[in-house]
C-alpha cells in the first residue's frame, strides 16, 4: 500500500506544481518550495499519524517531482505528460533510490530523467514509429 501511495505522490506534486507555477503564476521555484515546504512540515511535524515508512519517503518524492512542475509550458504544455512524468519519476525513485545514497542531486536528476523519458515517449507517438 506504501508503494502505491508514493506512486500516486509522483503526479500529484508535479501536477500541483505545475499549477501553481503557470495558473496562479507564482513562479518555479516558488511553487516548488512551497508545496514541498508545506509537505514536509505536515509530514514532519504530525508523524504520529502517518506510518513511519512515508513520513520519510512522501516529502522526498514530492519535493523531487515538483522539479517537474517547473518545466516550461512550451516545452511540456500538456497535463497528461506532466502526470506521466510523475509516474516515472516515483518508479525511478523506488526502484533505484538506493543507488544515489551519498550523492547530491539525485531527485533533480531523476526528475529531468522522468521528464526526457516522457518527452520521449510523446515524440514516438506523434511520429507513429
Amino acid at each position: 500500500m506504501n508503494t502505491v501511495v508514493l506512486i500516486f505522490t509522483g503526479p500529484a506534486a508535479a501536477t500541483a506544481t505545475y499549477l501553481a507555477n503557470h495558473y496562479f503564476k507564482m513562479g518555479a521555484v516558488r511553487a516548488s518550495a512551497l508545496l514541498s515546504l508545506a509537505v514536509g512540515l505536515t509530514f514532519y511535524s504530525l508523524p504520529q499519524f502517518f506510518p513511519t515508512y512515508l513520513v520519510k519517503h512522501i516529502p522526498l518524492v514530492f519535493m523531487g517531482a515538483s522539479f517537474i512542475g517547473m518545466v516550461s509550458r512550451k516545452v511540456m504544455p500538456s497535463y497528461y505528460q506532466i502526470g506521466l512524468s510523475g509516474i516515472v519519476f516515483s518508479l525511478i525513485y523506488l526502484n533505484s533510490s538506493r543507488f544515489f545514497t551519498g550523492f547530491g542531486g539525485a531527485l533533480g536528476t531523476t526528475a529531468c530523467i522522468a521528464v526526457l523519458v516522457s518527452l520521449g515517449l510523446h515524440f514516438l507517438i506523434k511520429r507513429k514509429w
